[in-house]
């Protein structure tokens, strides 16, 4: 009578976890995906921020190479001249030119770490807008998840991603400030 009454027991320890357990394995799940950097490279006020950011760049690139080329006749003039110049004025010419070279570099460190500070402002808060429309499509639509693609997933079908759905919904809403 112990052995059946251990059975019984047993068997229905084993029977109520996945009893309890049912309701949640039959809660329907919906997840979906978003390419984010997609996203945000393909509405219009992200095309516009890359726009003013390449543009930036290359205004400040153009002065970059113009300090640059002075740099290059410098030191031309420096080697073309090493022969004719006096000890001290050699080292004097070639402490100008480091020092150039140095400011050079300063500059140009200086320079992209701005610009990488600039990109990671409009990304921020271009982010910040799409985040809240890909909540409204989520609580619209009833999704349980959206995950971000380039984040881990490696294979995702094409009818779960609502990156289209996003940028769409994006360009629609008013331009954030």
């Amino acid at each position: 009578m112990k052995r059946t009454f251990a059975a019984a027991l047993l068997a229905l320890a084993v029977a109520i976890p996945s009893v309890a357990m049912e309701p949640i394995a039959h809660a329907e799940q919906k997840i979906v995906y978003v390419d984010l950097q997609r996203a945000m490279g393909e509405t219009d006020e992200g095309k516009k921020a890359i726009a003013r950011i390449k543009s930036e760049f290359e205004k400040k690139q153009k002065d970059l190479d113009v300090r640059q080329d002075e740099l290059k006749r410098m030191k031309e003039n420096l080697d073309k001249q090493a022969t004719v110049l006096k000890p001290e004025a050699q080292a004097k010419s070639q402490g100008e030119f480091q020092q150039k070279f140095v400011q050079l570099q300063e500059t140009y460190v200086r320079l992209q770490k701005e610009l990488e500070e600039k990109q990671q402002r409009e990304m921020q808060r271009l982010l910040a807008k799409m985040q809240g429309i890909i909540g409204e499509i989520a609580q619209r639509e009833g999704y349980t998840f959206v995950l971000e693609k380039n984040a881990g997933i490696v294979y995702g079908p094409p009818s779960l991603d609502i990156t289209n759905e996003v940028i769409r919904k994006y360009n629609a809403a008013p331009a954030a400030k």
